[in-house]
């Protein structure tokens, strides 16, 4: 297995979506861009711009327009393990070669080429998964298919999302389907989609009401979604939750409509600027009819925007110019607090961070250090004009001492499987730059995105740390501390596993009020007994004793292991700074508990209660 070396421990999150739809003939865009692949080139380009958001398996679908009766119209590949975007490609590259083996100049004929390869499409759709529900085989990668032989019966699927009342929608269609499809949320949302689809084609085959078939079906989904539909007429939709949890850009010319999860990689793909790229709204959806025509349709009636604030913090790429901006802002807005901590003390102190995620905050960090700095220098300056060359020099030529402390060195690959021996080989996933800190003088201040579980943290990287010999290791989080459970498409379920959690814990019985725990656990029984369990998340009455200070400083006493010899310090981002740099997305309910969905409540309150029983498994 490989180990991996990050400070918050590494989260599975987020899927990334890709969709094309081709505005004009094969031909045009062969004659005019030189190749008859314009379409699947694109998507290869939109999955690979956003191969971090999902290394469990990717997948791809067209559907061919004005296809002649009894030839396909719908095609699908899926590949499941970390290579699979360039092994579904490999694979129309394999299929493209054998077929000009046979017909050499078949390439100069795009209307041949869309006849004879199965992927040569108008509408294209690609998904890139990290797995949050079901397993990772290639049974539960997307798109899903629900075939049929009448066109605009015919379906497929991918998205962006959890749903948490997938049970509810099974129950509501009456069906008891095969295991692959009920321990998946995108089974649950495609079988209710299909149910009203073969409605509407039954009230009105000629057309097809793709607007009224989302507004009578998105209405039964609880939790955050972006999704994609590919319809056998060559219909097709891209749809946003109404509280906007999950992203979704989209970009519209002549000759394409686009959308994606990530802006930047419709940027890079298409070499477009910023201001040619949209959000799709909450409750919005970009539908597209067989005819090319396009509508940006509200489905669902907007509500509070909640955009998930851990896209800005860790998912999306940085190369997004917003996101860049808003991870230096994530980083300048510690500054006081990592000075507060030091006591000024910035001659004695090293900054630095982990590779590779937290770099942008980082260079925020230190950006709001030097400013500091500036001020200081200006002041002495002032204070005292008669200061010697000499003095002045000295004072000019301060900086904040900056070392690259940890570099990443090798994927490191163990047939270890004892926790013991596991931990020791992550230590040396990176390696340290000896001879930066002066032992027992320095203090090591490094940054990070996020401390979710601690458990590398405590076990590997601040041992690896100490082994520079500082006086003080400050863990800076450039998110506030983690204490819920997510269940909008991030793998962040069980609530014993968060840091901030166990420490909560560990406060309540220092001083004797275990009694709320016993609360809280009861509260949630007789709601759920009431059918009230989304009505109220009853957990945060266990964090309302104590101060996010409180908490971040027992968080460090579980993080320091009995062999370090450094005093080791947590520092966290305030919700105050969180909102501050990231004003555009307020969703913020692993910190604060604020679900923009009834559900959410439901899977806090039932992620506490399997955690008192000691159950694993997921709250939904």
């Amino acid at each position: 297995m490989y180990l991996c070396g990050l400070m918050s421990d590494a989260l599975k999150h987020e899927c990334g979506l890709a969709y094309i739809r081709l505005l004009k003939p094969l031909s045009y865009y062969h004659q005019k861009y030189g190749t008859a692949f314009f379409g699947l080139n694109k998507l290869y380009l939109l999955m690979e711009k956003q191969h971090n958001r999902g290394q469990d398996g990717a997948g791809i679908a067209t559907v061919k327009l004005n296809t002649e009766p009894g030839h396909q119209f719908m095609h699908r590949l899926r590949v499941s393990g970390a290579q699979a975007i360039a092994q579904i490609f490999q694979n129309i590259s394999q299929e493209v070669g054998d077929l000009e083996k046979m017909y050499p100049d078949i390439s100069k004929h795009p209307g041949l080429m869309k006849g004879y390869m199965r992927f040569m499409g108008e509408v294209l759709m690609g998904h890139l998964r990290y797995g949050t529900q079901g397993k990772n085989n290639v049974e539960f990668c997307h798109p899903f298919v629900k075939p049929h032989i009448n066109p605009t019966r015919s379906l497929t699927m991918a998205g962006n999302f959890n749903l948490v009342n997938t049970d509810e929608l099974f129950n509501n269609l009456g069906q008891h389907p095969n295991n692959t499809v009920r321990e998946s949320d995108l089974g649950a949302m495609i079988e209710t989609i299909h149910y009203y689809l073969c409605m509407a084609d039954d009230a009105n085959p000629e057309s097809l009401n793709l607007e009224g078939v989302l507004k009578q079906a998105t209405t039964h989904f609880d939790g955050g979604y972006v999704f994609c539909g590919l319809v056998g007429n060559g219909d097709s939709f891209v749809m946003r939750d109404a509280n906007g949890i999950r992203p979704c850009y989209y970009y519209h010319s002549d000759e394409v409509v686009v959308a994606a999860s990530e802006r930047a990689a419709i940027m890079t793909a298409f070499n477009v600027v910023q201001a040619d790229i949209k959000k799709l709204e909450p409750g919005h959806a970009i539908i597209v009819s067989a005819k090319g025509e396009v509508k940006n349709a509200e489905i669902l009636p907007p509500r509070e925007l909640k955009a998930c604030s851990f896209e800005r913090i860790y998912f999306s790429r940085g190369s997004d110019p917003d996101i860049y901006r808003e991870r230096m802002a994530l980083g300048r807005n510690l500054a006081g607090r990592v000075l507060e901590a030091l006591d000024n003390d910035l001659k004695h102190s090293i900054v630095s961070f982990i590779p590779n995620t937290a770099e942008i905050a980082f260079y925020g960090l230190i950006k709001g250090l030097e400013d500091y700095l500036k001020d200081i220098k200006i002041q002495r300056i002032l204070a005292r004009p008669d200061m010697t060359e000499e003095e002045m020099r000295e004072l000019i030529y301060r900086r904040v001492r900056i070392e690259k402390i940890a570099i990443k060195d090798v994927k490191m690959r163990t047939f270890i499987t004892e926790d013991a021996s596991r931990n020791e080989m992550v230590q040396h996933v990176y390696d340290i730059t000896y001879g930066t800190v002066e032992r027992d003088v320095d203090t090591l201040v490094v940054i990070d995105d996020s401390i979710v579980r601690g458990t590398t943290l405590r076990e590997s990287i601040i041992k690896m740390l100490d082994r520079l010999g500082p006086k003080r290791i400050v863990i800076v989080s450039s998110a506030p501390q983690i204490r819920y459970p997510d269940c909008y498409g991030i793998d962040m379920s069980r609530m014993g596993d968060f840091i901030a959690f166990q420490a909560a814990v560990n406060l309540l019985i220092d001083e004797g009020k275990e009694v709320i725990l016993s609360d809280v656990y009861g509260r949630c029984k007789a709601a759920e007994a009431q059918g009230t369990l989304d009505s109220e998340n009853f957990v945060k009455a266990i964090y309302a004793p104590f101060t996010p200070d409180q908490v971040s400083k027992k968080i460090a006493t579980m993080l320091r292991h009995k062999d370090v010899h450094a005093e080791v310090d947590v520092i966290y981002q305030s919700i105050e700074g969180l909102h501050d740099a990231c004003p555009h997305n307020p969703g913020d309910w692993y910190f604060t508990g604020d679900y923009p969905t009834p559900g959410g409540n439901r899977v806090a309150n039932r992620a506490f209660m399997k955690y008192m029983e000691k159950q694993e498994g997921r709250g939904y």
